[in-house]
């Protein structure tokens, strides 16, 4: 019988030599994506193009000041309506990212003339926001803490990720060339909500509103910045591409910027409590309960004193005593008083059933607020077209709202059409349809045989006019215009009578008979 021979020990030599092999290959590595990053990533970077775009974007230009005004207007107005749709719409318009983006550049190459022409556009445009936001709640009869301001009256660790990730790719896209994707990112961070938010807290002399909402900005203005800077470190901007500065010029920036930073640090320290101590409620409520249990919509209000938490539990097993239980375990992990309210939903033995009923109690709630924002809706229309709710015809599996509108004095077919876009921006979701009273139709001006621009806007009047009241139209011109504007109407589906007259310049539009 053959004998296997023992393996041989390897030698500390081999070893050594083995160590220093796998040190060599990672290093090899490490020096062949370094060379690949710098060459085909770096290397391919206009870096003085990409700066002197950035520069004009902090110019502190009438644009940009006309521009954050009106920003700022249609945000405080979209919030005091509590409508997400004219919300983003401000965020759309508001041209705060450029100086902010621009701050981030200018702190990677170190130009103090471009940080400071970046920071005096950005306080300018941050005083403005607030001043007009504030004279416009000041004088306007709606005064009341809605959901849209509230939202962002404290930032939370998912405002942080946003604001970080948002500016990873606005970087990226200034550095790449891709600017187009700024517009994702300016609704992503909204940052002229809070302003406005701030602006309505100086208003009303509401602290809480005001500090918690200028936090949110500060949070969302240190977190682009720095991330800005990050990038543009990345990618090689260096101190080289400007000028020396004076120590006290250096000094003078760090110094303010750390200012700035102690907000973001009170903000971060505030965030990463309450987003433990979310974790932590969660578990001892679930750990008063049967394991099978599932934990629904979990509510906080970490301002309050004692703190209040409002929880849905789903469970096999109903706990007498789990509010009181649950309180003297809360209090003692977050050691603030507790006031616990627990909603337990009693669902089947399985875990299943639990998560079936949770998923119940969801749509349930879903359902609940589409209904509410039915109400509201049938509400704003009964008020614009002077009818009550009983005269309305509210569709809400369809979300279809449709109202004919009473004669208003003064009122004519544009301005019942331009209620009804507005309240169409409002609700998305939903297709808006007032019916305007049968009034006079506009005349359609011309402009060398064809219509200018007073008369394609009054066409376009026409066609929806025609649409809501079902009628037909009779037009009265000259052969080439009749037949212009009749191949128009014709086009949008409308059933036309046409006329013809010697009179030129001018069509006039009327309500045709309709046949019995």
């Amino acid at each position: 019988m053959n004998e296997i021979p023992e393996p041989k020990p390897v030698s500390p030599e081999i070893k050594a030599s083995e160590t220093t092999s796998n040190s060599s290959n990672f290093g090899r590595v490490l020096f062949s994506w370094r060379r690949w990053w710098l060459q085909d990533v770096v290397g391919t970077v206009d870096q003085a193009s990409v700066i002197e775009k950035r520069r004009e974007d902090c110019g502190l230009t009438e644009r940009y000041l006309f521009m954050t005004a009106m920003s700022g207007g249609i945000a405080i107005l979209g919030l005091l309506l509590s409508s997400p749709a004219v919300v983003i719409g401000a965020m759309l318009l508001s041209p705060l990212m450029g100086p902010i983006m621009g701050l981030g550049f200018a702190l990677a190459i170190w130009d103090y003339d471009w940080i400071k022409q970046s920071a005096r556009s950005l306080a300018w445009g941050t005083v403005m926001a607030v001043v007009l936001c504030a004279l416009v709640v000041f004088f306007s009869p709606i005064q009341t803490i809605t959901p849209e301001i509230a939202a962002r009256t404290k930032p939370n660790l998912f405002d942080l990720g946003v604001a970080f990730f948002s500016a990873l790719a606005g970087a990226y896209a200034m550095i790449r060339g891709r600017e187009g994707t700024i517009v994702g990112v300016a609704i992503a961070t909204a940052l002229m909500p809070p302003l406005a938010v701030v602006g309505f807290g100086l208003a009303t002399f509401n602290w809480t509103v005001f500090s918690g909402a200028l936090l949110l900005y500060v949070t969302n203005l240190i977190t682009i910045a720095l991330t800005a800077w990050g990038m543009a470190r990345l990618y090689g901007f260096r101190t080289a591409l400007s000028g020396k500065q004076t120590i006290f010029q250096n000094v003078a920036v760090i110094a303010v910027f750390v200012a700035l930073a102690i907000p973001l640090t009170l903000s971060l320290q505030s965030i990463a409590f309450e987003t433990n101590a979310q974790r932590q409620v969660r578990g001892e409520i679930l750990d008063i309960f049967d394991p099978r249990s599932r934990l629904g919509q979990v509510e906080i209000d970490f301002e309050s004193d004692p703190v209040r938490i409002d929880a849905n539990v789903f469970t096999p097993q109903l706990e007498p005593d789990a509010e009181i239980d649950g309180e003297r375990a809360l209090s003692r992990v977050l050691g603030r008083p507790v006031q616990l309210s627990i909603n337990q939903v009693q669902s089947g033995r399985s875990a299943a059933a639990a998560q079936q009923a949770e998923l119940s109690a969801t749509r349930a709630r879903e359902e609940e607020a589409a209904l509410q924002r039915a109400e509201q809706l049938a509400e704003r229309l009964a008020l614009v077209a002077g009818v009550t709710e009983d005269e309305l015809t509210i569709d809400r599996q369809r979300r279809r709202a449709i109202v004919r509108a009473r004669p208003l004095d003064g009122a004519s077919l544009a301005t019942y059409r331009e209620l009804e876009m507005r309240i169409a921006a409002t609700e998305p979701d939903w297709t808006i349809q007032l019916t305007p009273p049968r009034l006079q139709l506009p005349e359609v001006t011309f402009a060398e045989g064809e219509p200018d621009q007073a008369g394609v806007q009054a066409v376009q009047l026409i066609v929806w006019a025609s649409r809501r009241l079902d009628m037909p139209v009779s037009i009265t011109g000259t052969a080439d215009e009749v037949e212009a504007i009749e191949t128009m109407l014709t086009a949008a589906g409308l059933t036309v009578e046409s006329n013809i007259q010697r009179r030129a310049g001018t069509l006039q539009a009327n309500w045709a008979e309709v046949a019995e």
